[in-house]
């Protein structure tokens, strides 16, 4: 298994000055504008299905 991935802006303010939060796994702090928050990852999506064929139009 690989490291886990470390966001690289803050969702709130876009600054790239973040450090890991003392909260648990998944916490973040962003030293611009003062805000914690904590990634979660919420499992896979299924495929998108439609009932249209996936090819392009014909001419």
């Amino acid at each position: 298994m690989s490291e886990r991935a470390a966001p690289f802006f803050c969702p709130y303010c876009g600054d790239e000055d973040l450090r890991p939060n003392e909260q648990g796994h998944g916490a973040w702090e962003c030293a611009a504008c003062s805000r914690a928050f904590q990634l979660k990852f919420l499992g896979l999506l299924a495929p998108a299905t439609s009932g249209e064929p996936s090819g392009g139009d014909d001419i």
